[in-house]
């Protein structure tokens, strides 16, 4: 018997994407591009361990925003943001089947629309792809629904788009250390799933380190 993908190898690995044994080298060079892998696979587990134990920095060419300066003060300030943005994010994943590239496409399209604004310009790109934009716009709702429950509570929201921007670039530049670049990825979708508990549960200690 050989493996399914290659028709060479002994099968050795179960897939449970595919519900069947596949050898280890088909593993390795189709998970998260051709296999659509859960996250509790343990091939998968074991394969991102061992990348974030040899990752390196992102290259300043691929760090979104790069100009941008984003204060720990202000990441303090507005963790509750931070949490519903990340919430936001993984209401529409779990509908959605979302992957990495739709949640970066949708942040990237959230950053961009509040950098415009703080200059007084309202731009909004609308990302490509459905999935990313049902994330866009769930997230967009969720963030006028916060900004209209701080205005009935004080009489004016102080959640400035500036600090939106800075937020939404913290987020997207985890999001990009955390992408394996392959196309079928959730790894920076797990991370936010373990660093966000369901609205529901009492918040556990984040995983992110603001300072």
């Amino acid at each position: 018997m050989s493996c399914p993908l290659c028709h060479q190898r002994k099968p050795k690995r179960f897939c449970p994407a595919r519900g069947e044994k596949i050898c280890a080298i088909c593993c390795g060079t189709y998970r998260e591009v051709t296999i659509d892998c859960p996250s509790d696979c343990p091939h998968l587990v074991t394969a991102r361990r061992y990348e974030q134990e040899h990752r390196r920095p992102l290259p300043p060419e691929e760090l979104p925003y790069p100009e941008a300066h984003v204060s720990g003060d202000r990441l303090d300030q507005h963790q509750d943001v931070i949490v519903l943005l990340g919430q936001s994010v993984l209401e529409t994943a779990r509908e959605t089947r979302a992957t990495d590239d739709d949640v970066l496409a949708a942040l990237g399209a959230l950053a961009e629309a509040y950098r415009t604004l703080q200059s007084g310009i309202y731009y909004e790109p609308a990302p490509e792809g459905t999935t990313a934009r049902e994330i866009y716009a769930h997230a967009a709702q969720a963030i006028a629904d916060y900004k209209q429950a701080q205005a009935e509570r004080t009489g004016f929201p102080t959640l400035k788009d500036r600090d939106l921007f800075e937020l939404l670039v913290f987020l997207l530049r985890i999001g990009k250390q955390e992408h394996n670049g392959r196309p079928r990825s959730r790894a920076f979708l797990d991370f936010l799933r373990a660093s966000f508990p369901p609205a529901e549960r009492l918040p556990e200690p984040s995983r992110i380190i603001t300072a």
